[in-house]
């Protein structure tokens, strides 16, 4: 079994099936991307993934059946999310909005080098550590809650459209951190809007439509797929 693994995954909203039967594997190091359209179901598959969201169907993650698990033991076996719209506590400081991610228990040493380490990942959090977070730019509020997801030592990062109403440059840094993070072994599951950016930065990746996987494959061969590079990359026939 992978990693990660849903079977016949479903969710509903009351008479909307925003996910029909949808099956995804994740292997453990990889980063795999799901690409589609607004209301195609990927938000829906993540959250369920997550235990946010009542879904039937089943998830095993690292061998174990977690289907009817709560979020907090979900969190305790190593899954971490980055919600869309990020979720950071406004009214807490950068320092005490990291700290959150580690309240189930980490020690304070870890507490301290894990701080270190996102300082290191984001400079910007450290220079507005003592900040509130809502007053913070948008782009500093996305490293926050990411900041907040590796705080809690994730083994998988579900990360839920991380460049949604960012400049640029700003998604460019945030890209730059999510391939770091890869690289220090984390698995990562990633819904973005950014095809292009998406399929750059992961290994595999599903396409979804109207709550079902229309197309999965290498990323780097659905970079080069003339249906892909028509639907998602704006590049036309």
């Amino acid at each position: 079994m992978s990693f990660l693994e849903a079977q016949s995954l479903d969710v509903r909203y009351g008479g909307i099936r925003a996910v029909r039967g949808v099956d995804i594997r994740v292997e453990e190091g990889e980063t795999v991307a799901l690409i589609g359209a607004n209301g195609a179901g990927k938000s829906s598959m993540l959250n369920a993934i997550a235990g946010v969201l009542p879904h039937t169907g089943s998830v095993y993650f690292n061998d174990i059946d977690i289907t009817r698990r709560p979020v907090f033991d979900r969190v305790k076996r190593g899954i971490s999310m980055v919600p869309e719209g990020r979720g950071v506590f406004g009214r807490l400081t950068v320092e005490e909005n990291l700290l959150m991610g580690a309240y189930l228990g980490n020690s304070q040493q870890e507490q301290d080098l894990d701080l270190t380490q996102m300082y290191e990942f984001f400079p910007r959090l450290k220079e507005r550590r003592r900040q509130t977070g809502g007053t913070l730019s948008g782009g500093e509020q996305q490293m926050l809650a990411i900041g907040r997801a590796l705080m809690s030592r994730p083994k998988l990062l579900l990360l839920d459209e991380p460049s949604m109403g960012l400049a640029p440059i700003m998604v460019e840094k945030i890209f730059e951190v999510i391939r770091g993070v890869s690289k220090t072994g984390v698995t990562i599951l990633l819904v973005e809007q950014n095809a292009r950016l998406a399929l750059e930065s992961s290994q595999r990746a599903y396409v979804m439509e109207s709550g079902e996987l229309s197309i999965t494959g290498e990323s780097k061969e659905l970079l080069h797929s003339s249906q892909i590079r028509s639907s998602y990359l704006g590049e036309g026939n």
